[in-house]
């Protein structure tokens, strides 16, 4: 019930931006925009979700598979849509893998981990590199996102690279339930379930990275934002305003953080919160900023979904089943 509860904020959200910024000038914007750039920042984006479906494949070394990575990339892009902080990307990357890739759920699981942490150090690194170049009086934002970033790098790496650790926090939680009351041996049932899991996809990570992957990962994933950045570089384009390539960088990657940081699925609502209020401080007119926010919203959330709806329903109901059960 909570998760319906934050995406109906997000909705709600949404419908009161567009109230605030007024319809009738959101459609004026888009009547005088390019559509022909409104069309390649669609192809970007089937272009990303591309790159994305390759490093899934390269991780679990199923490379020549285009079709099921494509097909299980789009799926978990599609769950990360429905759920906080995009977290259940992670899930249903490792359920459509066992089902479309077959592979382990821990391999899977692991792969997803693996992903997100590339995403991350990536990210950082452009918040990081961006504060030089990013004008004053905002130098300081990108260098706040990117530390907060490097510290969810450190914790992914410490959760799935070092068993150790991930066996220290799972033996917290366990006493944590167990002062909280909890059933002792359904705990205990639970925690050996986890720990055995941890192992397996601690084991499946160490034993995929090294110097060459790791430096190929890391490539695949900067193109990969780099063309998420330029795709809302291409709509600043599409509706007529100039806008530096390295700001949207800034402007964009920050965004993203602050959806995830919301709660809100899928950061429905707080993104284009943010991207009005961040576009606005570099003069983008408040309704201009809504339209591309909202144009940006609905390429990256229409293709996803409609594909990751054909995509669950054709190759793996009982992932969307699990889909239905975020709502």
């Amino acid at each position: 019930m909570k998760k319906n509860y934050f995406l109906l904020i997000g909705l709600i959200l949404i419908v009161l931006v567009i109230l605030w910024l007024n319809p009738i000038e959101i459609i004026k914007d888009l009547q005088e925009a390019n559509v022909y750039y409104i069309l390649l920042a669609c192809l970007i984006h089937l272009f990303i979700i591309c790159l994305r479906a390759l490093r899934w494949g390269f991780i679990i070394n199923q490379t020549y598979k285009i079709k099921n990575n494509f097909i299980v990339k789009t799926i978990s892009l599609f769950a990360g849509n429905f759920t906080p902080m995009k977290a259940g990307g992670e899930v249903l990357s490792g359920m459509a893998g066992a089902e479309i890739n077959k592979i382990s759920l821990s391999k899977g699981l692991s792969a997803a981990i693996t992903e997100r942490f590339f995403d991350l150090v990536v990210t950082s690194c452009l918040l990081l590199v961006s504060t030089f170049f990013t004008p004053q009086p905002f130098t300081l934002i990108p260098l706040i996102g990117g530390i907060l970033n490097t510290i969810v790098v450190l914790f992914i790496f410490l959760l799935n690279w070092r068993e150790e650790t991930g066996l220290w926090f799972l033996d917290k939680i366990q006493k944590l339930l167990l002062k909280l009351r909890f059933n002792s041996k359904k705990v205990d049932s639970i925690n050996e379930n986890f720990q055995n899991g941890l192992k397996n996809m601690v084991s499946h990570s160490i034993s995929f990275i090294n110097f060459k992957n790791f430096i190929i990962l890391l490539v695949v994933s900067l193109i990969s934002w780099l063309f998420e950045c330029f795709r809302l570089y291409i709509l600043f384009k599409a509706f007529n305003f100039e806008l530096s390539f390295v700001v949207i960088i800034v402007l964009y990657l920050l965004s993203n953080m602050i959806g995830v940081i919301s709660l809100i699925p899928g950061g429905i609502g707080s993104i284009e919160l943010s991207q009005i209020a961040l576009f606005s401080l570099f003069n983008v007119p408040k309704t201009l900023a809504g339209t591309i926010a909202l144009t940006d919203r609905f390429i990256t959330f229409g293709i996803v979904n409609i594909l990751g709806i054909i995509f669950s329903a054709m190759y793996a109901k009982d992932i969307l089943k699990e889909v239905k059960k975020m709502f």
